[in-house]
């Protein structure tokens, strides 16, 4: 019975055995804002983050930025 020469890496052999294909991602639309997106992802629409419905991250507000190196 033939052997091989060098080991292969565990790697090679569970590429060959898999059975795992590709898919494409699920998308949802989003309740509030009615984008579609990725499910189980954030999304950002019109500078806000939403997760589930929900504004996580809200970058419409204006930040005042003090310049504190005039002389």
């Amino acid at each position: 019975m033939p052997n091989p020469k060098r080991r292969h890496s565990a790697q090679r052999g569970a590429k060959r055995r898999t059975h795992y294909k590709a898919v494409a991602a699920t998308i949802s639309v989003d309740p509030v804002t009615q984008e579609a997106h990725i499910r189980h992802r954030a999304h950002w629409s019109e500078d806000k983050l939403y997760y589930r419905g929900k504004v996580v991250i809200d970058n419409t507000k204006e930040e005042v930025v003090t310049d504190n190196t005039a002389e």
